[in-house]
């Protein structure tokens, strides 16, 4: 077998614009480039050609079906494969794919999420193709499937997944950059700015065998029983810890297979919590970044089966241990093709860069209820606040030294910045900010991180579409403003650096309560955020209440990103799926501890009793067996009740307070009953034996 470096594969599994110039003529290859790189709409004309190549291309390389690979609003990916066959008219049969099979799919919309945007009887949908995004082969053996990355909407067009409106917010976001580098002096040729992601992934690994003997697992994704062990994460020591040597195979082929499908996977390690990992890709365009990190779940679960593992995404699959997040580094760049979140070397370039850190603190403060509805979710709910994963008040770390600018500007004062002497802050004298100048706050949700935006608060199992969907409208908002009163002071005659920083000093000075340098775990800081009017949604149904409100579909509806009718769609799929998942969680819970943990205690019960009695008759001392007999089947009738609570609970919160109820009886029962007794792996045998 041919032994090939990792590097000589690097994208083979898909259609890149590399891959297409071997495959194309040299006018349909340049006018493809032109819509993938620049924006510009697709030439329906070469659409035929464009297919034909890329069904050639998957065919040498085992592809017999091809599918529309698209992102409802279950939170994950769909596609319906179709074959490449068509009969010939003579018996036999041919490979075929059209353009029009290229750019428009007909998949079966009813049973998807719509939130009643679509009747169950309202059967049709259509998939569209996003050419910005390639096409790539998912593979078994030596067969594969084409995928084509696909939009997906109702029959009257209306968006029923993700990568539609987050699109739509990349258009709306570059229109507003394109205005405000205008106003810096800016002309380009570019049809759109870019944005940018990077995600951070992180995962759990489990050993199949435990998996298979936990249902909770199998059903809610995550452990609904189980008590914390002795040792766990309190030393640190799994932390960017020695890679055990199992899990190593499994990264090197988690990397290979990545690599092939073009994701530039980089960093891989040890997360804090035993049992727990992180895989993190290099920065990419935000809509090929959301695409590849959907694939990289998919591709860790595949990856871990052929390794006898299971790979957990739920956001809290292990109780008191860290939880599992999606690290959402996000920036904007500008009609320029620069970075405008890294500071300069020049006051013109550092100019832009504080104008979207002013932009970014407006549009935060004005919609942090919208920007914590999008990591509302049931997992999320468990994880949130603690162990690493910052809380459900959203607020803005900037470093000492950003703070101290911002607010000697908000003060008209000047002063020195930590390491780079001293800051002039007029006219056209605008600070030269050192890069890199702030260190790293982990418990902050939304932290500037040297060039970019770290939003923590994602979820492990979630979509980044709609938390980017969101960041990119009200950062679009709050520039429309900005452009429009620094258009208006330039018609009355002001000069342009002038009026900007007179703009960003009200900026500050009405914004400043979003900046928090602190520990965003602590108490205090609660009290504090509820004095300066911080809203603390602690819960999703209360995280979800501002998708209700009429001023947010206004904004959705002013930037053309989502409709009144979608959103008012997807407050309502996420309620519901919040609500479904509590239900399933807590009709597992009770069906586990009535036949696995309610068995187990009583048997053990009466053995104790059967123990205590045998004693008495020899004259022997029978109190420990008697007291821990009562003990345990005290513990087993707390759950037997919580239990039969659960059954007739007709509320999601009712739910949530009795599975603590069922939880805390059943982890206590787990610390009694003997090792060879207990019904379910232990959390030790998950975490530690692989």
């Amino acid at each position: 077998m041919e032994t090939r470096r990792p590097m000589e594969f690097f994208g083979e599994n898909t259609f890149s614009l590399k891959m297409m110039r071997n495959y194309l003529s040299e006018s349909a290859y340049r006018s493809l480039a032109a819509t993938i790189c620049e924006g510009r709409a697709l030439d329906p004309k070469i659409a035929d050609e464009v297919a034909d190549a890329m069904k050639t291309w998957a065919m040498e390389h085992g592809a017999t079906h091809y599918s529309h690979w698209f992102q409802p609003l279950t939170g994950s990916t769909a596609e319906k494969h179709e074959a490449f066959i068509e009969p010939d008219r003579e018996g036999g049969a041919i490979a075929k794919f059209s353009g029009k099979e290229l750019i428009q799919g007909e998949p079966d919309a009813s049973s998807f999420p719509s939130g009643g945007l679509r009747a169950t009887f309202e059967a049709r949908g259509y998939t569209a193709w996003d050419p910005t995004s390639p096409a790539f082969l998912r593979k078994e053996g030596e067969r594969a499937l084409l995928c084509i990355p696909t939009v997906f909407c109702g029959y009257n067009g209306e968006a029923l997944d993700n990568k539609a409106p987050l699109l739509r917010s990349i258009d709306a976001l570059s229109k507003q950059m394109n205005r405000l580098g205008k106003l810096f002096g800016i002309e380009s040729n570019l049809s759109r700015t870019a944005t940018y992601l990077g995600a951070e992934q992180e995962y759990f690994l489990i050993d199949r065998s435990f998996y298979e003997q936990r249902l909770d697992l199998m059903q809610t994704g995550r452990s609904l029983f189980g008590r914390v062990p002795a040792k766990h994460q309190q030393m640190e020591d799994h932390y960017f810890g020695a890679v055990k040597p199992r899990i190593l195979a499994f990264m090197q082929e988690l990397d290979d297979e990545l690599w092939k499908l073009g994701i530039p996977a980089k960093t891989r390690h040890n997360e804090v919590s035993p049992a727990q990992f992180e895989i993190a890709a290099m920065y990419e365009e935000l809509n090929l970044a959301v695409d590849h990190n959907m694939q990289v779940m998919q591709v860790l679960r595949e990856v871990a089966e052929r390794h006898g593992l299971v790979c957990l995404l739920h956001e809290k699959p292990f109780a008191g241990v860290n939880g599992s997040g999606k690290h959402n580094n996000w920036s904007v760049g500008g009609a320029d093709g620069k970075n405008w979140m890294k500071p300069g070397k020049t006051p013109e370039e550092n100019a832009k860069f504080l104008t979207l850190i002013c932009a970014l603190m407006k549009a935060v403060d004005e919609n942090s209820a919208l920007l914590r509805s999008t990591v509302a979710s049931a997992g999320n709910d468990h994880r949130l606040g603690a162990n690493e994963a910052p809380p459900a008040i959203i607020s803005i770390y900037l470093g000492e030294m950003l703070t101290k600018v911002l607010l000697e500007l908000d003060l008209g004062k000047s002063g020195s910045s930590k390491g780079n002497g001293h800051i002039v802050l007029g006219g056209t004298s605008l600070p030269t900010l050192p890069r890199d100048a702030t260190d790293r706050n982990r418990t902050s949700p939304f932290a500037f991180t040297g060039n970019k935006f770290e939003f923590r608060a994602v979820g492990s199992s979630m979509n980044c579409a709609p938390a980017n969907m969101v960041l990119n409208t009200i950062t679009a908002a709050a520039i429309d403003e900005m452009c429009t009163r620094l258009e208006a002071d330039l018609a009355a005659g002001q000069e342009f650096y002038p009026a900007l920083q007179t703009l960003l000093r009200e900026i500050v000075h009405t914004h400043k309560r979003i900046l928090f340098d602190g520990d965003n775990y602590t108490a205090e800081w609660r009290d504090e955020a509820a004095r300066r009017g911080l809203p603390n949604l602690t819960t999703t149904p209360d995280a979800l209440a501002v998708l209700s409100k009429p001023e947010t579909a206004t904004l959705f509806e002013k930037y053309q990103v989502l409709s009144a009718r979608e959103l008012h769609s997807r407050a309502h799929v996420y309620i519901e799926a919040y609500e479904k998942t509590v239900e399933i969680e807590s009709k597992c819970m009770a069906y586990m501890s009535r036949t696995m943990i309610l068995p187990a205690a009583l048997a053990f019960a009466r053995e104790l009793a059967e123990t205590a009695a045998a004693l008495k008759t020899v004259g022997a001392a029978a109190e420990t067996p008697a007291s821990l007999a009562v003990k345990v089947a005290g513990l087993a009738a707390d759950l037997a009740k919580a239990a039969d609570c659960l059954s007739a609970a007709e509320t999601a919160a009712e739910r949530v307070a009795l599975m603590r109820e069922a939880r805390a009886a059943a982890d206590t029962l787990e610390t009694l009953l003997p090792s060879d007794r207990w019904p379910l792996p232990t959390y030790a045998d998950m975490m530690f034996l692989m």
